[in-house]
Order: C-alpha cells, then structure tokens, then sequence
C-alpha cells in the first residue's frame, strides 16, 4: 500500500470547495481580529496574540509584525521541520496577514454596528467567530501557520505531544500578557479559548446525536434478539474475554439515538440488571446497513 498516494488523493479531494471554506474562514478570522481584537486589546495564543501585546507595549503596528513573523516562521518551518510540512502551512501564513490588510476598512464601517453596552456580550461575540472560523479552517485540513509552526517546531525538538505544545505555546503567550496589559487580559484569553474550543470541537467531530453502548450480558442472546426485532435497530457481537476471570465474554455494540437513550438502557436493565454497560457519544456512522426506523423507543412506552 503507497501511503504517500493515498495521502495525495485525499489532499486533492474536494479541494476546490475546500479552499472556498479556507478562505471565508481566513476572512472571518481577520475580520474578527480587527473588529474586536485589535479594538478592545484581546489577546489569545498565536502571533496575533504577540502583536497585540507588542502593540501595547513598545507602540509596534500590529500588522507589520504578523507579517514579518508569518515570514520569519516559514523560514523557520523549512529549515527545521522541512519542505512538505512548510508547504501546508504556506498558504495560510500568507492568506491571513493580507486578510487583515484587506479587512481592516470593512471593520471601521461595521465597528459602530458592534458596540454592546455589555462588555461579556462583546466578549462572547468575538468568542464565538473566532471558533467558527478557525474551526472553518480546520476542518478543510489547512492551518494560517503562525502558532501552529510553533507547536510542531516544539513537537519536533522538545519531544512533546501536539496537544501539549499547543497548550504550552498558548499559556506563556497569556501568561507574557498578562504580564504586560494586566491581569484581566488573562481572564478574558481563559473565556475566549474556553469558548474558541468548544465550537471548534464541535464543527469538527460534530454534536453527538447518538449513543454508543457496549453491552456485556449473560443473556446477551435474548438482548439481541429484542434490539433486532423488536427495537429496529442495529447490533454487532463481539468476542471478549475477561481479564480477571479469563473467560469468554459476548459484547454487544448497539449505537442508539440520544433521545432514545434512557428507555434503551431501562429495557436492557429489566431484562438482565446485572448487565454492565459502557456508554459513549457518537458523533458520526459510515458505512454498514441501517435499518428504517420511523418511530421513538418513547413512543412506545
């Protein structure tokens, strides 16, 4: 199997739409940047989270340094973690920098439109676009460089998992704000990346609308039979064995919509209340047979 080939399919695929997502949500985030960011010296993780504080600081102009660093961290990137991972990185860091030119009129004529009495409306505002757009981005399998440059630099070199390098970079950059701007700028960086997350999350993997259930039960038989006839719904078996006891163990995986939850998992309990469960959210199916369902497990009890 040529793991570069498939790896090349997959980059080519639905790449026109996917690029028009990038750039809308490239423009969203500039937007957003000058629109509150910049106006009410928010500072998140990232190099438009330093230019603002170097704004504040030394009277630096924001955007000439978001240019110089993008520059600076594609250089970077190509001599330390090489041409293929510089290349994915390549048209963001260059996309947003000009986004931000580009958008910085559009934000003075709309600034007067977006004055909230409320500070925590504005906060949760800005929030709010800012983990759309950046879940936007991410979801097409680009990035606009800067800190993520940073995180995989850290990756390769400190020998830290992504999730920690992201997190690492991001606190010391808060934390370098706080320092300077005060310590209310932190506590609005908190909300903001809270908030930023979650949505991202969610525009990634999805709100769950099902539920996922492992099942282990002596009469794991009859449970199946109830699920398939009775419940219209799909089941797979599974061989398990038991790590104390060393026997062999039927599972039964059963994915179950969220408002038939409750009344699932009652049926099973009367049928066996010894039975254990394992009981996680499912954010999307692919692929198998799914059998026509038109009614709520709640409609028939």
């Amino acid at each position: 199997m040529d793991i570069k080939k498939i790896i090349k399919i997959v980059s080519n695929r639905n790449r026109l739409l996917r690029t028009l997502y990038m750039i809308i949500g490239v423009f969203l985030l500039a937007l957003n940047y000058n629109l509150f960011f910049v106006e009410y010296n928010l500072v998140t993780g990232g190099v438009s989270g330093l230019a603002i504080v170097f704004r504040d600081w030394l009277g630096w102009n924001d955007e000439i340094f978001i240019y110089v660093a993008n520059a600076l961290l594609l250089l970077l990137s190509y001599f330390t973690l090489g041409r293929n991972k510089t290349k994915k990185s390549l048209v963001g860091s260059i996309l947003y920098p000009i986004m931000i030119t580009f958008t910085l009129p559009l934000s003075r004529l709309l600034a007067p439109y977006f004055r909230f009495d409320d500070f925590i409306i504005t906060l949760l505002f800005t929030s709010i676009i800012y983990g759309f757009a950046n879940g936007l981005i991410y979801k097409t399998g680009y990035n606009t460089g800067g800190s993520d440059i940073i995180m995989h630099i850290m990756c390769k070199y400190l020998h830290m998992p992504e999730g920690r390098a992201n997190f690492t970079s991001s606190v010391v950059i808060i934390l370098f704000a706080g320092l300077v701007m005060g310590i209310n700028k932190v506590m609005y960086a908190i909300i903001i990346t809270y908030i930023f997350s979650i949505i991202v999350d969610r525009m990634i993997i999805g709100i769950s609308k099902r539920k996922l259930f492992f099942i282990q039960s002596e009469k794991y038989a009859e449970i199946e039979k109830l699920i398939i006839d009775d419940l219209h719904l799909g089941v797979t078996i599974l061989d398990g064995k038991g790590g104390y006891s060393n026997k062999t163990k039927k599972i039964l995986m059963c994915v179950v919509p969220t408002n038939d939850y409750y009344y699932f998992k009652e049926v099973i309990r009367t049928i066996d209340k010894n039975a254990f469960f394992i009981i996680n959210d499912c954010y999307d199916i692919e692929g198998g047979t799914i059998q026509s369902r038109n009614f709520s497990l709640s409609e028939i009890f």
